[in-house]
């Protein structure tokens, strides 16, 4: 399946977050609306796309001088898939796993979150302090498309693009009024319920909008095996809340420019489901994970051949995780060192920054950039009595050119070069610390793209990317278990690709690549003096020693055979190899992925889809492996008026008890129904 070259849906507003007990009446206002009238559509909001040319709807909706994957709203819609993880799940090249903080991890061509880093319209919104984010807290309910570029990502992105960029891109109204409201409910008693509305006037647009979903848990398989800390039925301790909430206001005072300031915020809480093993349990859950965002974005033309693009952004991160001593919840853990010891663990993240890019027309065949960014990023950790344990403060600043050339007829080549620099400000752990150097990292890349026809491309990329350490891989001593590291240095990688993106008949979308990714200096644990454990005795250090190769292909097709059927699907087949130490095993990431589907149109407004996914084993750890599974979905939808739709469905339809990552099962059968009104 290539979600890449499918035509691009109308695209949903971010919603501003309200709490639950506020939210929980959109239900009766999601029913109101189904009798409303439909108007316009969305279109794309462009200030949100990072791209140098704009939009190629013929080749895809990834721009000209980049290479990536995209999935639409229409995608995520029909597939059901409600948080960003599981949508850019269904591109060929991703893969998702979990971990023991119950968070959703997304690996692009074995890329992790911190070398993919995850972007809102072009704003930076990972976790300051070790660059994950948790996926599952991203809903889908209010956001257009997803932009997935793989190792050749354009220098706007800035720095840590090691393997790509994901950036979730916004929608903005076209007509006076409209918008789309939503109720459903699905097993594990899961409810959910939102509303987006937008206005587009004259000389500007305005958009709002809101969601709510909250669970009682998940089920597992009924072929799951009860252990010590898992009986079994619903999921131990796996209940979750998201609530979210958007605001946008867009001017557009000419043809050629646009201002638009953007709002939203995101409260979530979870609990924490501990392993089904018999070491490593944790009784941890999650009381809140807040996320809130405030940026300006804009677009200015300086006469007829430059234009000059700006971004700043506020982001706030709280959460707090709350550690006990056994299934009960009842009684925190209290021993241990720094937050640990009162049984709480309290983050207060913050992040400023801003870019500004200046565009260039004025030579012939010559599309130039130049970008300047700067992110300063600060990390609080305290304890349940207000007392600061950690205070760590950086600055990362960015300086980069690409130029797009017409070389000849139907050839392009698009050249572009960065500078990076992360200058530590201050670091605070019980006593102040002396600074490290500054360091830097430069990025280099050249695409080169042959159009065959309006719909059919050819392209070969070369990037060497960077990925600069994150606070905690310098300065985390993991309860006393390391020692820290400042001077840690920036992983490299060299990534190749030859690719075709197109459509080689009328009804068919086809894209095809084969890629090869060197890291070198990769950052990797390793023993101080000797051991077989990281512990107090034998502590460990991330130090830059690892060196790996990920050679890969991936196919995708789309195709309507008939007006009544339409298939698709995509594979993803990677060979993962540790150099540096071929006895420590690359994880969680499978070597083989197939996504397959089929739309049956039986009847007028009456649509049946089934869906297949297939994983092969991964390593869970240098002994374990995680065993290959696979699951199939079914879904119904009838739309008994034009713009009102009622699904319904089942994930894992054959009840498959299977893991993404060893003692932690994934859910069993689930079912789910929706009621959808686009007005």
């Amino acid at each position: 399946m290539t979600h890449g070259l499918t035509d691009f849906p109308s695209r949903a507003p971010l919603t501003m977050n309200l709490r639950p007990s506020i939210l929980k009446p959109l239900a009766l206002a999601c029913a109101a609306l189904a009798v409303t009238p439909a108007v316009a559509a969305d279109e794309p909001f462009t200030l949100g796309t990072v791209t140098v040319t704009g939009f190629r709807p013929e080749v895809g909706e990834m721009p000209q001088d980049q290479v990536g994957s995209l999935v639409t709203r229409r995608e995520m819609q029909q597939f059901n898939r409600e948080t960003v993880g599981d949508a850019v799940n269904l591109l060929p090249g991703v893969t998702v796993s979990n971990n023991s903080r119950n968070e959703l991890l997304v690996y692009v061509r074995g890329f992790d979150a911190r070398q993919v880093p995850l972007f809102i319209d072009g704003v930076p919104v990972y976790v300051p302090y070790d660059g994950y984010v948790d996926f599952n807290r991203f809903t889908t309910y209010d956001i257009a498309a997803i932009q997935v570029a793989k190792g050749f990502s354009s220098i706007a992105y800035g720095p840590n693009a090691l393997g790509g960029a994901i950036n979730v891109v916004t929608r903005k109204p076209t007509g006076p009024f409209e918008g789309d409201a939503f109720i459903g409910a699905a097993a594990g008693g899961d409810r959910k319920a939102g509303v987006n509305l937008g206005t587009r006037q004259r000389m500007w647009y305005g958009q709002v909008g809101l969601s709510w979903r909250d669970a009682d848990g998940f089920p597992l398989s009924s072929d799951f095996v009860p252990t010590p800390t898992e009986n079994g039925g619903l999921r131990e301790n796996s209940d979750r809340r998201d609530a979210k909430g958007s605001f946008k206001l867009g001017l557009t005072p000419n043809a050629s420019d646009e201002y638009a300031l953007a709002y939203y915020r995101q409260d979530g809480r979870k609990g924490q489901p501990p392993t089904t093993g018999t070491s490593g349990v944790r009784f941890w859950r999650w009381p809140f994970w807040d996320k809130e965002s405030v940026y300006f974005v804009s677009s200015t033309a300086l006469g007829t051949a430059e234009t000059v693009k700006l971004r700043l952004y506020h982001d706030r991160f709280d959460n707090e995780v709350t550690s006990y001593t056994d299934a009960t919840y009842t009684t925190l853990r209290t021993s241990g060192q720094g937050s640990v010891s009162t049984g709480r663990s309290i983050y207060h993240d913050r992040t400023n920054g801003g870019a500004i890019e200046l565009e260039s027309r004025r030579f012939a065949n010559h599309t130039l950039r130049a970008v300047l960014q700067q992110k300063k990023d600060e990390h609080r950790e305290v304890d349940a009595n207000g007392a600061r344990n950690a205070l760590f403060e950086d600055t990362l600043r960015s300086l980069g050119v690409e130029d797009l050339i017409d070389i000849a007829d139907r050839w392009q080549l698009s050249l572009g070069a960065a500078r990076h620099e992360l200058r530590p400000d201050k670091v605070f752990t019980g006593s102040p610390y002396g600074l490290p150097e500054t360091t830097r990292a430069t990025n280099l890349q050249a695409g080169l793209f042959r159009e065959l026809s309006a719909s059919d491309r050819l392209y070969a990329t070369l990037a060497r990317k960077t990925r600069l350490p994150t606070l905690k891989d310098r300065y985390s001593q993991r309860l006393g278990s390391y020692v820290e590291n400042p001077v840690l240095g920036a992983e490299q990688s060299l990534n190749l690709e030859l690719g075709y993106q197109g459509r080689p008949r009328e009804n068919l979308a086809v894209e095809a690549a084969v890629f090869r990714s060197r890291i070198d200096d990769k950052i990797q644990s390793v023993f101080v003096a000797g051991g077989t454990s990281c512990s107090a005795a034998t502590p460990c250090q991330m130090r830059n020693v690892g060196e790996a190769r990920v050679t890969g292909l991936e196919l995708g097709l789309r195709g309507t055979l008939t007006p009544w059927f339409e298939l698709g699907g995509n594979l993803t087949v990677m060979d993962q190899k540790n150099v540096s130490d071929p006895d420590i095993r690359l994880v969680g990431v499978p070597d083989r992925k197939l996504f397959a589907w089929a739309v049956l149109r039986p009847a007028h407004a009456v649509e049946l889809q089934a869906t297949l996914e297939h994983n092969s084993q991964r390593a869970a750890s240098d002994t374990a492996d995680v065993d290959r599974f696979s699951i199939v979905g079914l879904k119904a939808s009838w739309r008994p008026l034009k713009n009102l739709t009622l699904e319904g469905g089942v994930h894992n339809l054959t009840d498959r008890n299977y893991e993404l990552d060893l003692g932690f099962p994934a859910p069993g059968r689930v079912w789910y129904a929706n009621l959808r009104h686009e007005f």
